[in-house]
């Protein structure tokens, strides 16, 4: 780390504490930068930038760098990096083509070139922790030495002890008494898994999504198991790049076990490489290595799952059983083309959602009976609905509804299909088929993360707000590096609660997420414009007109499903008072 204070440490620059910034004094954990009389508020995002770039001052730092050190895992567009700085040298009155700040260093990233400094607070006077002596014989000048004193201890232990055995009966449950046994014996909890992103050992890169399809299907096949607990596949690929040993995952996530691998394809042929960890002891517990032909995958797939199941020992329902025995495709090629269609939609704008559609029609014609491909189209579609984003709204609603309906007939057997009919019934305003739906997914998957999310939304809409913080908080315990829509439905449930501030704060964490989710900004701006922050309110608005004009009163009052039929009007209210055109 090349700091031009060499008395700088990283440490000091955490996004806690401040420091100074040539002539900006800079707080990261209030969002502001100082200058004389001058106060600018920043987006948490864009303040995540500037402490990163102090971290690493005078170094160069690529925007790949930035995605994964400042974004974490969580999915963002193109310029997402590009935008930030923008905003962060307009913060600061930086000029690109002569800057001050931060420079720009061609096919490499940016640099910080201007002085920081710590600003160095006074530690609060502690009291001193007395030194404890070794104990050593000679230290121990009070042990009795004639056999009265030592009675005298003994009788004064026995009554100690005497005191101690009544005050805990006294205190102990009246069932505890009468039957000698705590009243609940302890509950054996199901053993826990994490299923780390399989490394892409390819000579092609564009063979990583290949790899990470194989992790998110095995967590698939994982889920679907009642005596296991699964963390979701978001959390997994936050951790990848990471050089991090088991010990510390299992740590991180209070998991028991972890499954790590890797994927070389080649031509025709494939070779998987996995492993399943005590996370405590880091001990292996079980290995393999598979080479196949490439279209045999499945079946790999197939293995890995039956192998973990037998090495942690787990009974299988009959239904669990049949369920394994069932690939999503037999198709390498359709496999191909629904990958790149989960990578496109997970950026959520116009542009990516039009590829995805392309993407998951092509993985329909080189498999018709591809159940989940159908699923995922069912879902775009409704989405482009919902934003706006189709000439047609009502034959395209239409139309996601017949392919969502056919992707559960086609494969009845996984979360996924059951997920993406609720979501277009959602959509539709038929709040009862929707939970119905998502009913039948957890059913299937009861470690399935994304029902919860869904499910928490469903009640939301319905204006059940409490019961939808329950189940995102569910859905939180199992992808603990949960994706932007987590904390929108929990910003969402505490709106229609009234209570602004923590409202506020989740839509923050979901901007912060997913800069390209127009839900979250159009819900801050709401937030924001309720409790009087007027001028947050309507910057948020300007920034959705940029992203998406179509996003207006008519069209959030016509196709919105997020906010019960109750607080439409207030939300509404709260919209025209940021400034949203109608």
């Amino acid at each position: 780390m090349s700091l031009r204070n060499p008395e700088l440490r990283p440490e000091a620059l955490s996004d806690a504490n401040r420091f100074q910034l040539e002539t900006w004094l800079v707080i990261p954990g209030s969002g502001e930068i100082h200058s004389g009389q001058t106060v600018v508020r920043v987006e948490p995002k864009v303040m995540d930038v500037l402490v990163y770039l102090a971290q690493h001052q005078g170094e160069v730092v690529t925007r790949d760098e930035l995605e994964r050190q400042v974004w974490r895992g969580a999915i963002v567009g193109y310029d997402a990096v590009t935008s930030t700085v923008i905003k962060l040298r307009k913060a600061l009155g930086d000029d690109p083509h002569a800057p001050t700040y931060i420079a720009t260093i061609p096919k490499r990233g940016y640099q910080l070139i201007a002085p920081i400094s710590p600003v160095v607070t006074e530690p609060a006077t502690r009291q001193a922790t007395p030194s404890v002596p070794p104990i050593t014989a000679e230290s121990v000048s009070w042990w009795p030495r004639s056999q009265w004193q030592i009675g005298v201890v003994v009788l004064a232990l026995i009554v100690t002890t005497g005191i101690l055995a009544a005050i805990y009966v006294a205190r102990r449950p009246p069932a505890e008494l009468a039957t000698g046994q705590t009243p609940e014996e302890p509950v054996t909890k199901p053993p826990s898994i994490v299923v780390l992103p399989f490394e892409n050992l390819s000579d092609a890169p564009q063979q990583e999504q290949f790899a990470d399809g194989i992790t998110e299907d095995i967590v698939t096949d994982l889920s679907r198991l009642s005596n296991l607990q699964v963390i979701a596949s978001n959390t997994s690929f936050a951790l990848k790049g990471k050089k991090v040993t088991v010990q510390q995952v299992g740590a991180e996530l209070g998991v028991d076990f972890v499954l790590e691998g890797s994927v070389r394809r080649s031509g025709d042929a494939v070779r998987i490489n996995a492993q399943l960890v005590d996370a405590r002891s880091g001990f292996q517990k079980w290995a393999e290595r598979y080479d196949r032909p490439a279209v045999e995958v499945f079946a790999v797939q197939d293995e890995v799952t039956r192998s973990i199941v037998r090495a942690l020992a787990l009974s299988l329902t009959r239904q669990e059983s049949e369920r394994l025995e069932r690939p999503s495709t037999g198709s390498l090629a359709a496999y191909d083309w629904f990958q790149e269609g989960q990578r496109l939609g997970r950026v959520y704008t116009k542009e990516t959602n039009v590829e995805a559609e392309a993407a998951y029609r092509r993985a329909i014609e080189l498999d018709p009976d591809y159940g989940r491909a159908y699923g995922a189209l069912a879902y775009i579609l409704a989405s482009n609905y919902r934003r706006g984003w189709t000439d047609t709204p009502q034959l395209t609603l239409d139309r996601a509804l017949e392919l969502a309906r056919k992707a559960v007939a086609l494969d009845p057997t996984i979360p996924q299909t059951f997920w993406a009919l609720g979501y277009v019934h959602l959509v539709r305003r038929e709040p009862d088929e929707a939970e119905a739906a998502v009913a039948r997914a957890l059913a299937i998957a009861p470690n399935y993360a994304d029902g919860y999310g869904l499910f928490a939304i469903i009640k939301n809409a319905r204006g059940d707000a409490q019961s939808a913080l329950d189940l995102i908080n569910q859905g939180i315990r199992l992808n603990p590096y949960f994706t932007w829509d987590y904390p929108f439905n929990q910003g969402l449930a505490y709106y229609t609660l009234g209570r602004m501030d923590e409202a506020i704060a989740a839509f923050e964490k979901a901007r912060s997420r997913n800069a390209n989710a127009v839900p979250v900004r159009i819900l801050l701006a709401a937030s924001y414009a309720r409790a009087g922050r007027l001028e947050e309110a309507e910057w948020e608005v300007q920034e959705i007109g940029t992203m998406s004009p179509t996003d207006t009163v008519t069209q959030l009052r016509n196709a919105d499903f997020f906010v019960a039929p109750a607080l439409r009007d207030p939300l509404i209210a709260d919209l025209r008072k940021a400034g949203l055109p109608e």
